[in-house]
């Protein structure tokens, strides 16, 4: 039996956890603690329901999960409050971040201190790249699309086709023989797609309001939103989508700007799509950070209110488990050769090596993120 928690609970309950949600997609276990275990707002079946849908659409996972809570336990209203909290903190202080950046990123000391974390920036992609492809790689058909989707980005096909490429290749080469299954659908799920439909054109009047306002907002806005789209697998999906879009094609920032925005990241609770709060800023100011910030995560928690009632019948069909397992091995080889544009960008010696091998070898031990982004920012100002 699961109780029904107050709107204004739901999100303090989940702003409290955000002030602290360092990790990425490890804060689901943090997230089921409270919701499941603590608060009893889900029962455990219903949660990995959610947790399962999360890992399947696109998006940052921690905040879907979120959003999948508030949505399972008080409605659209409660997955907003939920969503919001969660992700306030890292919007705040990325912010914060994000303007200091910009005053004081030429003095020495401050170009001491991000030399020394885009090593780290290259670590923690490399990882993701190992960890993605320990959890993808199943068979030779995942390793050969995973090459190929590396292969063609780095000849300058657009991430978005490779991905494209790759549902098509995964629908035909592993789709599976799930069996269908019976479709279990509560009451206030019938009301969800209403939701969606209210959501949705009310994204769209937002859009409508940037291009009467800024066109440039409203470019911003829809390359957000088309990334988020396509970050299949997790926030670490959409690194290689924004560092083509932003470094490659428009020309925006350059790979190192790109790279500190990364590492600012990093120290920041939250997902690590919360960089485009940076980009916004770094671009466009405040209003650039709000638009950004919005954009990188609406998509996503739209499809969580309209997935959420028909997931049963998605995990059920032998093509999109296909499409799926496609999508997930290409991110493999886009993150691959996104940590060696990332490599190709930092001026290597002796030290930087050493700090880029030590700060692998502690991802790779499981070491806290944050505490590596900080050790490692320590030895740059004394080293670098």
């Amino acid at each position: 039996m699961s109780n029904k928690p107050a709107i204004r609970s739901l999100f303090l309950s989940f702003l409290r956890l955000g002030l602290t949600a360092f990790g990425g997609p490890a804060m689901v276990a943090y997230i089921k603690e409270m919701a499941v275990n603590s608060h009893k707002w889900l029962d455990e079946d219903k949660f990995k329901d959610g947790v399962a849908l999360c890992q399947t659409i696109p998006g940052a996972t921690a905040m879907q999960t979120a959003a999948y809570v508030g949505l399972r336990a008080r409605g659209f209203v409660g997955a907003l409050a939920s969503f919001v909290g969660f992700g306030l903190p890292s919007f705040i202080l990325m912010l914060i971040l994000s303007s200091l950046y910009a005053k004081y990123h030429a003095i020495p000391k401050v170009i001491s201190l991000f030399q020394g974390l885009q090593v780290v920036v290259v670590a923690i992609v490399a990882n993701a790249t190992y960890y993605f492809g320990k959890s993808t790689f199943r068979n030779y058909r995942d390793v050969f699309i995973a090459i190929a989707a590396g292969a063609l980005f780095w000849t300058g096909v657009s991430p978005f086709a490779v991905i494209i490429g790759s549902a098509c290749a995964g629908a035909l080469l592993m789709k599976s023989d799930a069996e269908p299954l019976a479709v279990k659908q509560d009451d206030k799920d019938r009301g969800f797609f209403k939701q969606f439909i209210v959501l949705l054109s009310v994204l769209l009047f937002g859009l409508l309001v940037l291009y009467l306002i800024d066109a440039r907002l409203l470019n911003l806005a829809v390359l957000m939103m088309k990334i988020d789209l396509f970050a299949f697998g997790g926030g670490f999906a959409s690194i290689p989508l924004m560092l083509h879009e932003i470094v490659d094609v428009r020309v925006w920032m350059d790979s190192k700007t790109f790279m500190d925005g990364i590492a600012l990241g990093q120290v920041t609770p939250g997902p690590i799509v919360i960089t485009s709060t940076f980009v916004g800023y770094m671009l466009y100011g405040l209003s650039g950070a709000i638009v950004a910030t919005v954009a990188i995560f609406a998509p996503s928690f739209l499809m969580v209110i309209l997935v959420t009632p028909v997931f049963d019948r998605l995990k059920a069909s032998a093509y999109f488990t296909g499409v799926t397992k496609g999508i997930l091995a290409s991110f493999v080889g886009l993150l691959f050769f996104v940590a060696i544009k990332f490599a190709l960008a930092v001026s290597w010696d002796v030290m930087r090596a050493l700090v880029g091998i030590a700060s692998f070898a502690a991802l790779l031990k499981k070491v806290d993120i944050l505490y590596v982004v900080v050790t490692a920012a320590v030895v740059s100002l004394l080293i670098f």
